[in-house]
């Protein structure tokens, strides 16, 4: 604990004893600041938005317990954040403010990526297309969202990718200094929009970059279903040397004779005809009347999404594309 966050679990102690474990402190008084600082994005907010309305619940925090908080952050102004974390705290649910989980593998698949996969200390429960609010040590008070590579494990474990993006000190840290054995904390998980609806209608999923980690975890889904739906993912990525979890894949390819993997190479002139051009224009060639679409990959590419897989005739309640944590 920094002597910083030890100063202010102990004014929170003084003004109002058992209010606050001694262990949560640190994390608590690092996101604080880092919301009331202001320097994230819209996303990034609520990330910890997020986290601290959970940890205001998981805390059994009430409206008069706001001068106990504020009063042990002097020359802060953290009146309208505390505002914010109070609304946040009223459409949560109940459960931890967050999981810690151990690093137990951590693998560089090509350059600017790495697959990591945690194991909680307890279950986290999370359903495919879901994400959640992930901290490293390296940078306490920053979370950042990331959506689960897998449909639950009996294990528990989960398995998350992370591009290192420029100027991402998050992300760079998950990439290039996380190693197994280090410990990161989870928020509770959050829909996106990219959940799977009721039924059996066939699926069309449309994937770039690190985009493909919650579409896997669909797959997956589906895989565990009596009632098989024909899935259609066509993934995205400039060169083949860019698809980075190309092993993965194959061994769910070849496991079900209901998976169609389509690679859409947008700048190789080694890819065979039909694998040549963006994952959009891809997936308007594969797209049959029916398909629920679900496409997730960096910003521009979901914003294309809209639009041309909308002048293609999917229908708005067939299009489903990320609301958070964007790649």
């Amino acid at each position: 604990m920094t002597d910083e966050a030890g100063r202010f679990w102990a004014a929170v102690e003084n003004r109002c004893p058992g209010l606050l474990p001694e262990a949560d402190a640190p994390l608590l008084h690092a996101s604080l600041l880092r919301l009331i600082d202001g320097g994230d994005d819209r996303s990034a907010r609520l990330a910890s938005l997020r986290v601290l309305g959970c940890a205001y619940r998981s805390l059994g925090l009430r409206p008069w317990h706001a001068a106990v908080i504020g009063g042990a952050l002097p020359g802060v102004r953290w009146w309208r954040v505390w505002r914010l974390v109070e609304r946040t705290a009223a459409r949560v649910g109940d459960g931890p403010a967050w999981w810690p989980v151990e690093v137990v593998d951590h693998d560089r698949a090509v350059d600017g990526v790495a697959v990591l996969t945690v194991r909680p200390w307890r279950r986290l429960p999370h359903r495919p297309g879901q994400a959640v609010p992930v901290c490293t040590p390296h940078h306490p008070g920053r979370w950042r969202w990331l959506s689960p590579a897998n449909a639950p494990r009996p294990d528990g474990t989960l398995e998350f990718h992370v591009r290192a993006v420029p100027g991402g000190a998050v992300s760079h840290s998950l990439v290039e200094e996380v190693r197994p054995g280090d410990l990161l904390h989870l928020g509770a998980p959050a829909d996106t929009g990219l959940e799977l609806t009721d039924g059996t209608d066939d699926v069309l999923l449309v994937a770039g970059g690190t985009g493909l980690a919650p579409l896997r975890a669909l797959t997956e889904q589906v895989a565990e279903q009596p009632h098989r739906r024909r899935v259609t993912l066509v993934l995205g990525a400039r060169t083949f040397a860019d698809v980075y979890d190309a092993i993965a894949l194959d061994k769910l390819q070849q496991a079900h004779d209901w998976l169609t993997i389509v690679p859409a190479f947008s700048d190789d002139p080694e890819a065979a005809p039909a694998e040549q051009g963006t994952a959009i224009a891809l997936a308007i060639h594969h797209h049959r009347p029916g398909h629920h679409v679900h496409v997730c990959g960096p910003p521009a590419m979901n914003t294309a999404a809209r639009r041309w897989l909308t002048i293609a005739g999917v229908p708005a309640d067939h299009l489903h594309l990320p609301t958070i944590g964007e790649r």
